[in-house]
């Protein structure tokens, strides 16, 4: 039986109008998602003081006054020391009651996402919040500096992509900037080809001055070339301001205008008269019946448009070469992220030797070179392993959801045939193991870069467990999985083994663990559980071995014949905890700065799961001072393959989880060779 073609544009204008008729359904009921927040370090305060009651003021303040013009408020509440300032901001072109819906929404959550900070600021995918115990009300500030991109490149024609761009924003900034008193907002779009358009908005805070508004956008658009360049969207967010484009439509078409004159007198309206001969005020009836018209209308021609959308392309789908053991439908991922198989084997020179970076449990790690310079990294799956089918269709599920500074980013995948293959941005310095378990580099790592990545690795985790839309848990977090850009920034990486799970989920259960002897906490190893306690666990594993420059199974520095979890509980008790510091640290760093981090690391790696911080608090704990500090309960028994006859079914070689290590520049020295990965272990 043939299978009846379809043109390609009729699959396109289906799409299209269904994404058209979806768009305007949304419009009174836009969604107010949360992108990010900043929890500033002036202090802290207590409940009930003075400062949170006009903290609480401050805020009903805010959101209580939103006005149609611009969508703004600011406010200043008490006097000092307890004085507070804040501001609220919407995108200029929302409604009124969707802009009072988010205020309502970042109120809410403002005293959850920073408790008891003085200072924060929370953004929404169309407003912001910022309240601070320091005077914000029309002074211009740049920091700190958010950067969003869109995973997706500019395909060709870069040149031109920037200078339209570049273009674009000139005009958007002046247009912004030149209402004196008002909404400081603009949009606007640029022809990239024939084809293609950039989609623009620039917005300052309302109370800043022309000057300053020009500054602060001129500011931001200074950052798209280190940040964002030759992506096809990004956003550069700053307290004072923010920008955004896309190749694709994102604002609403309707822009306010400069607030008006008193308007005149309103003329006398005229009621429709109906056919009985009564007359209906304002013609409320009749748009009662229009809006329900519209309200059965839009959602029947949604309907059959995604009900004939969906079977062109199931139809076209067939078309295509079947891909042996790999349900396409699983990925549930945009097309936009799909590369051909010609361009990746163009990118490594047909997989080069060369180019190899590395081989891990997932298969070979090559460096390539996309046709608009971009360096990559290219993950084949080898065609013997039956594991990374698996973990092929789970990374892309995971990765094509997330986007943080802290995660290695998923540019694309590609399946054709047996051919299955990730792409990766490029991260040169190779992983965390690299450094801090190498004698001759851990030299490298002084006690600033290493408290800095601790500080990254935290946020990454944060963004995973709660910031992202879906709760995500890691399941291998350690040193090889982390790895560190050109300056040093640590990125989180092989998503491999990780789960999805329901956000009001505490605990799931699994017949298959997998991890990595050392990292897993005792619940999970032993009992088949886990949760975002078991990701702090590793991660207060992670502490310990950055402080010590040990591995957690290879310690070597004790007398006693410990681990390091129980070396450095020992330590701690002792009162010897600066014993602990890697000796290529000595007398180079913070000593409050490196007891506090043991100090943490120990509550990550207690017994009990619920004693565990969650990674808020982490975060919270390594950004402020000022926050008290619980003291640890005893760590847990380190689960290791020398010490459970359960373990010792797995043989090392055969469950390496080393294949993201390889993101990185190549090296010869396999140095998670001790990292050994279980899979397929029934929990007793």
């Amino acid at each position: 039986m043939n299978t009846p073609k379809f043109p390609c544009f009729l699959c396109f204008f289906c799409f299209t109008i269904s994404a058209i008729l979806i768009n305007l359904s949304l419009t009174s009921s836009q969604t107010n998602d949360f992108v990010y927040d900043f929890c500033g370090t002036s202090g802290n305060f207590t409940i009930n003081s003075t400062y949170s009651r006009n903290l609480n003021t401050l805020l009903s303040t805010l959101s209580s006054n939103v006005t149609q013009t611009d969508g703004f408020k600011n406010a200043s509440i008490g006097q000092n020391p307890d004085r507070i300032f804040g501001l609220f901001l919407c995108r200029g072109d929302v409604s009124l009651q969707f802009c009072q819906t988010c205020a309502a929404a970042a109120r809410n959550a403002a005293l959850q996402r920073c408790p008891n900070q003085k200072e924060s600021i929370l953004y929404y995918e169309k407003c912001m919040i910022r309240y601070s115990n320091q005077s914000i009300l029309g002074g211009l500030q740049t920091s700190p500096a958010l950067f969003l991109t869109n995973p997706q490149n500019v395909s060709d024609r870069l040149d031109v992509f920037n200078r339209n761009l570049a273009d674009l924003f000139v005009g958007l900034g002046r247009e912004a900037s030149r209402v004196p008193n008002g909404p400081k907002f603009s949009t606007g779009s640029a022809n990239f080809s024939a084809f293609q358009t950039i989609y623009g908005l620039m917005q300052c805070t309302t109370d800043l001055s022309q000057s300053d508004c020009f500054r602060c956008l001129e500011g931001a658009r200074a950052n798209l070339p280190s940040c964002c360049n030759g992506k096809i969207g990004a956003r550069v967010i700053l307290p004072s301001c923010n920008l955004r484009y896309e190749v694709s439509p994102f604002y609403e078409s309707r822009v306010p205008a400069i607030p008006p004159s008193p308007p005149p007198t309103p003329p006398r309206t005229i009621s429709p008269v109906l056919p009985n001969g009564t007359s209906t005020p304002g013609g409320s009836n009749g748009n009662k019946k229009s809006r329900i018209v519209l309200a059965i209308v839009i959602p029947i021609s949604i309907a059959l448009v995604a009900m004939v959308t969906a079977a062109v392309c199931l139809l076209m789908r067939k078309k295509k070469r079947a891909v042996d053991s790999l349900d396409v439908d699983d990925i549930t991922t945009s097309e936009s992220l799909h590369f051909e198989f010609s361009s990746v084997r163009a990118a490594t020179d047909n997989f080069s030797e060369a180019n190899k970076l590395g081989e891990g449990g997932f298969g070979p790690v090559y460096k390539g070179i996309l046709s608009n310079g971009q360096e990559i990294a290219v993950k084949r799956l080898s065609r013997n392993s039956s594991q990374g089918i698996e973990q092929f269709k789970n990374e892309v599920v995971v990765m094509a959801k997330l986007q943080h500074r802290n995660l290695v980013r998923l540019l694309g995948f590609s399946f054709e045939g047996e051919e299955k293959i990730l792409i990766y941005e490029y991260v040169p310095n190779l992983s965390l193991d690299h450094f801090i378990f190498d004698p001759d580099r851990r030299a490298e790592m002084n006690w600033e870069k290493r408290y800095k990545i601790i500080g990254g690795i935290a946020r990454g985790l944060l963004y995973l467990h709660e910031e992202s839309r879906h709760r995500i848990i890691h399941r291998d977090l350690k040193a090889g999985n982390v790895l560190l850009d050109a300056d040093m920034n640590p990125k989180i990486s092989d998503f491999g083994m990780a789960r999805l799970v329901v956000m009001d989920e505490t605990h799931v259960n699994t017949n298959r663990v997998v991890g990595t002897y050392g990292y897993m906490a005792p619940e999970y190893a032993m009992h088949g559980q886990f949760s975002v306690k078991s990701d702090v666990y590793s991660f207060g594993v992670l502490i310990l071995e950055i402080v010590t420059g040990q591995k957690v199974l290879t310690f070597e520095q004790s007398e006693h014949g410990e681990d390091l979890l129980s070396y450095a509980w020992r330590n701690w008790k002792q009162g010897t905890a600066l014993e602990l510091i890697d000796p290529a640290l000595q007398g180079t760093c913070s000593a409050n700065e490196v007891v506090r981090c043991i100090h943490i690391g120990l509550l990550c790696v207690q017994e009990d799961y619920a004693d565990r911080p969650n990674m808020a608090s982490v975060v919270l704990m390594l950004t402020s001072y000022s926050v008290s500090i619980t003291l640890p309960s005893k760590p847990a028994f380190l689960i290791s393959s020398k010490m459970d006859p359960i373990f010792s079914t797995v043989p090392e070689e055969s469950v390496s989880s080393e294949p993201v290590q390889a993101m990185g520049a190549a090296s010869p020295t396999p140095w998670s060779i001790n990292d050994v990965t279980m899979t397929e272990i029934e929990p007793r």
